[in-house]
């Protein structure tokens, strides 16, 4: 299964890389979320949380599998409010100060964490750590260090790419271009 692609694409931060990791699509191979899930699950194991919320979308149901398979409660941060019904940006049972656990999937700037971490905590919630699948190590985990948030990392994209080298699935020059590119593209 790839969830690793090379070429150029566009960046959320609007950079353009030439390696994408597209963990979307882990949805449908749930062996492979569930092993997310429990890699996320045991980075976190030291971290103090009430509950946990998923970055929208991607890290969604990979939290959710962690809620379920460990009866830990999850809120649901939504991306946009909706003009109807309650419209809250933060669904879900939760106390005034409960320390939320945040779930990533990958940070390049940190940069969406951040927009989660403001809206859980515009909602009551207090989210000053989180756990996340994969660090592109352009910045993000010095980005939210710098602002008092805790991430821990599962795997570095540096890490990824050494043992897709040796697995011989990229070939030698597409490690170090994009190795390169990360070096010559941190964002902090």
């Amino acid at each position: 299964v790839s969830t690793q692609s090379t070429g150029e694409f566009k960046l959320k931060s609007g950079i353009m890389s030439p390696v994408y990791c597209d963990l979307r699509v882990l949805v449908s191979i749930p062996r492979l979320m569930r092993d997310a899930a429990t890699l996320l699950h045991e980075a976190a194991r030291d971290m103090n949380y009430k509950c946990i919320c998923g970055v929208p979308y991607t890290a969604l149901p990979i939290a959710t599998v962690i809620s379920v398979d460990h009866n830990i409660p999850m809120v649901i941060r939504r991306k946009e409010m909706k003009d109807y019904g309650t419209k809250k940006m933060v669904e879900g049972i939760f106390e005034a100060g409960e320390d939320c656990l945040i779930i990533e999937d990958v940070i390049t700037t940190g940069g969406s964490i951040l927009e989660t971490v403001a809206i859980l905590e515009q909602a009551g919630l207090s989210a000053k750590e989180g756990v996340v699948l994969m660090d592109r190590e352009q910045g993000g985990h010095l980005n939210l260090s710098n602002n008092n948030f805790n991430i821990k990392s599962v795997f570095k994209i540096s890490e990824i790419l050494s043992i897709l080298r040796k697995e011989n699935d990229i070939s030698q020059e597409t490690e170090e271009k994009t190795l390169e590119f990360i070096e010559k593209n941190k964002l902090f």
